[in-house]
């Protein structure tokens, strides 16, 4: 049984049971059940059931906010105007996607045979999803994977668990076949149980790096696809012409939003030595303006920390840091988990601060000389998923980003994101995309189906015509 706690103000929430074992593996088949069904339906019939799990989704804005805001402490504008429309949007998308995941008409590619390549489902997809947008996340899992034509078991983070659950309840009043989605709860032996079941044909988690690695030595024995999006230390390379008031302001929204709880958060910011000490007071006075506070009011602009184990972990990085605390760095007081927005500068480029992923309102803030230096830096983390170039040369910004070892880079900004583009990193930041056509394509398989025309020749080897 696990103990869902807000994290605004510590009171306790509900009590979710564990998925035993062998419930898991009950959950396996029914979905396996189901993919039969569901692999025969046409895209259109896939993309009907997504467009109405769309607007189902949309009129239950108000549960889903309740539930989310309640088990993460984000702010309830933060998701009922951005996160969930944003979710709805997805899934419209998806729900398209579904109808373009084309074969490839070859031709003739050996004498006397037609070649054609297909998109084919893959099966059961064993999902795992985080805390930190536990909404979303989800929707990302499933969306995809349902236009391809699978069936998903998913597993929400055991703190997160009830959004997940009522998406499984709007999915089937949607007109989802019995089993397509389904939702098992509890920690990392639920977890175990899901990327080892030999019915799961693929795992799909969103999580830390080193949840990364155990979940591809589970899923190694089975030889099974991995889907994995994971940490990330997204630097912001800052250029001495960069307009500074905008790029504070931008790298803030970017290092806070969600409390910093987000692997694509802005967390070392590179400046051009001759703006260094500019730039420093203009991140500490753009800091000093978010507001940490209760969810529900509405001039909250950050909620708490999940727990106060992991602001625990989040100050522990603080008080070890080199350099120095310009802003920020001690636990709020009273009830709920906060932390306040925390600048850290003149760190040491391969201290633990800067290489690890806080995962908290924590910036840190270092110089540079010259594009090399610049570059190096920000490519000298395990972390490629996310990265910000901010300057008002357009040959630079294509020039650097070009050199970045990430997943995206975005120019004198940080965060947006569209449902059309792809999601995802390079090196220790995972392996496969979320969102966009990418991500339907993860989810499906290519075949390829070879008619023989009117009977040629015999052939008396292999060999090619």
């Amino acid at each position: 049984m696990t103990v869902l706690v807000n994290p605004a103000d510590g009171r306790t929430l509900a009590e979710v049971p564990d998925t035993p074992p062998e419930a898991v593996a009950s959950a396996v088949r029914a979905a396996r059940a189901a993919f039969e069904q569901w692999r025969e339906t046409t895209p259109g019939e896939r993309a009907r059931v997504l467009l109405r799990l769309a607007d189902l989704v949309e009129a239950d804005a108000e549960e889903l906010t309740r539930l989310e805001v309640e088990e993460t402490g984000k702010p309830a504008s933060v998701f009922r105007d951005g996160e969930l429309p944003f979710g709805v949007d997805n899934l419209r998308f998806f729900a398209g996607a579904a109808r373009s995941l084309d074969g490839t008409g070859a031709g003739v590619l050996s004498a006397g045979y037609t070649s054609m390549l297909l998109r084919r489902p893959i099966g059961v997809i064993g999902s795992i999803a985080p805390w930190n947008f536990p909404f979303i996340m989800a929707v990302w899992k499933i969306g995809p994977a349902v236009a391809a034509g699978n069936a998903v078991v998913i597993k929400p983070a055991p703190r997160t668990p009830r959004t997940t659950l009522r998406l499984a309840e709007l999915m089937a009043r949607a007109g989802a076949p019995e089993g397509l989605l389904q939702v098992v709860t509890g920690g990392a032996g639920v977890g175990e149980a899901l990327v080892t079941d030999p019915g799961v044909d693929m795992v799909s988690v969103t999580g830390s790096t080193e949840t990364g690695r155990a979940v591809m030595r589970g899923a190694v024995a089975g030889l099974k696809r991995v889907h994995l999006e994971l940490g990330g230390k997204a630097p912001a390379l800052v250029f001495a012409d960069a307009p500074l008031e905008d790029m504070a302001a931008g790298v803030v929204m970017g290092a806070t939003y969600n409390t910093g709880q987000d692997c694509t958060a802005a967390t070392r910011v590179y400046v051009e030595r001759s703006r260094y000490a500019e730039a420093v007071e203009a991140l500490r006075e753009a800091l000093s303006r978010v507001r940490p506070g209760d969810p529900w009011a509405a001039d909250s602009d950050i909620g708490p920390l999940i727990s106060p184990e992991h602001r625990d972990r989040v100050h522990g990085f603080v008080s070890r840091a080199s350099g120095r605390v310009v802003c920020g760095g001690r636990p709020l007081d009273g009830p709920g988990f906060y932390y306040p927005p925390t600048l850290v500068a003149d760190a040491d480029q391969d201290s633990e601060i800067v290489q690890g992923e806080v995962f908290g309102p924590v910036l840190v803030a270092l110089p540079f000389d010259g594009e090399d230096e610049a570059v190096r830096l920000a490519n000298g983390t395990p972390y490629g998923l996310a990265s910000s170039v901010w300057t008002a040369d357009v040959s630079r910004a294509l020039r650097v980003s070009h050199r970045l070892d990430v997943g995206v880079t975005w120019v004198n900004d940080h965060l947006p994101i569209a449902s059309e583009a792809p999601h995802g990193g390079v090196k220790g930041s995972g392996v496969g995309k979320d969102m966009s056509q990418e991500a339907v394509l993860e989810y499906s398989v290519t075949r390829h189906l070879m008619i023989k025309h009117a009977a040629p020749a015999a052939r008396d080897s292999f060999r090619p015509a």
